[in-house]
């Protein structure tokens, strides 16, 4: 009793905070919000402006400095006949400043930005695939907590029930129609239910602090869980986003062919140069003089013994083999959506016969009450039958909960 009342000072200090009522929808959205995975996406959105700004400094002019002094063992010497022009220096100097712009590279720059446009949704799309693996951990703390407020709901029952027939049996032994000691095992009962209290709540707060970590929201046990009414589509259509993820993984792979397609195109670029030197451009003025040229250059590689094309090829298989994914994908998720149509089946049929055996239950439980007010038998015998028919009672709570876990369970696999 004392651990009963440890336990409910701790349920006082809990967040005052925490939300009055959710769903399972809610949750769902709470942890695809909340979840520190779900932080990525904005992350590689950040990461791939970045990489795009990087890709555009190709259409940018590029400038580059260059600066050398030499000195060279031997240099241009002039005949006899011109022997009026001063002979070069051995020590030379050169500073430079260059400017290339790209005119033309055959659409790369653009292949390269939409190659990493596509990486961007396959990457996110990944990211939005592993928080939805999330939803069906969050169907079995949920439901484990419907669970435990349900067979709560029949413990008290039970309680009720048993405080009830206690008064009755210690009327009867005081006026010597029940045996003296029948009491005695109603009071036991009564403290064994107390421990099963304790162990119940215990349980649920550890399946609500659990679900209040995944989802990133205060929640204890006043929050009210709300009973979802699930509803299933019996069909084999497939929504997941793992579908999504392979055809992205696909236009990637289409980029990707595209980008290497275009990188040997011919470029065209534009470029000059200025610069201040001993020599300049005129080899024969021994002077520091300043010097400029400017131009076009075209640049195409005609031949890389198919290199390129060996490339696209091997792409081309990557395409095969997330097709191949793909397909075994949705044969194993088909033969998982028909395993759990089996079991939904089978939980309703035990849910038929639970309500039948139920029924039985209270029957006998409502002969053998008859019979302790008679001293006909103990309160043993009638703690068994009452027992017989809680156990009972709370495998049909059971059955309720799986069912609704298993049509949830089936909406998700499915991708609805």
């Amino acid at each position: 009793m004392k651990q009963f009342i440890v336990i409910f000072a701790i349920l006082l200090t809990l967040p005052s905070v925490a939300q009055n009522s959710i769903t399972l929808e809610e949750c769902y959205q709470l942890v695809k919000d909340n979840y520190p995975l779900a932080k990525q996406s904005q992350l590689l959105g950040a990461q791939n402006k970045l990489d795009e700004e990087v890709v555009n400094t190709a259409k940018l002019p590029q400038l580059s400095l260059d600066a050398q002094a030499t000195y060279q063992s031997d240099v241009i010497e002039f005949p006899l006949a011109m022997s009026g022009i001063e002979p070069l220096n051995k020590d030379q100097y050169r500073a430079t400043l260059s400017v290339n712009q790209l005119i033309y590279n055959g659409g790369l720059t653009e292949a390269s930005l939409n190659l990493k446009s596509a990486q961007l949704k396959t990457k996110q799309k990944q990211v939005d695939v592993n928080l939805y693996h999330l939803k069906q951990q969050i169907n079995q703390l949920y439901f484990s907590i419907l669970l435990a407020q349900e067979s709560k709901l029949l413990l008290n029952a039970k309680q009720t029930q048993l405080e009830a027939k206690l008064k009755e049996v210690k009327s009867g032994i005081k006026y010597g129609v029940v045996l003296p000691s029948s009491d005695k095992v109603l009071e036991a009962e009564l403290l064994k239910l107390s421990q099963q209290f304790q162990e119940l709540e215990s349980n649920r707060i550890i399946l609500i602090e659990t679900l209040s970590s995944l989802i990133n929201q205060p929640l204890n046990v006043e929050t009210e869980f709300q009973n979802p009414l699930v509803e299933t589509k019996l069909d084999s259509e497939l929504t997941r986003p793992e579908l999504e993820l392979f055809q992205f993984k696909k236009e990637e792979i289409e980029h990707s062919e595209s980008l290497i397609a275009k990188q040997n195109y011919p470029k065209l670029l534009g470029f000059a140069t200025g610069g201040y030197g001993n020599p300049g451009l005129n080899m024969l003025d021994n002077s520091f003089q300043t010097f400029y040229t400017a131009g076009v250059k075209l640049n195409w590689n005609v031949f890389d013994w198919d290199s390129n094309k060996k490339q696209r090829q091997s792409l081309a298989i990557n395409k095969d083999v997330i097709d191949t994914e793909t397909e075994t994908f949705k044969l194993n998720t088909n033969i998982e959506l028909n395993q759990q149509q089996k079991d939904i089946a089978k939980i309703e049929g035990f849910m038929a016969s639970d309500l039948e055996i139920i029924n039985l239950r209270k029957e006998v439980l409502k002969s053998a009450d008859s019979q302790l007010k008679n001293g006909v038998i103990t309160s043993s015998a009638y703690i068994t039958e009452l027992t017989n028919l809680y156990e009972d009672q709370n495998v049909l709570v059971k059955h309720k909960i799986q069912l609704q876990l298993a049509k949830a369970n089936y909406n998700i696999i499915k991708g609805q």
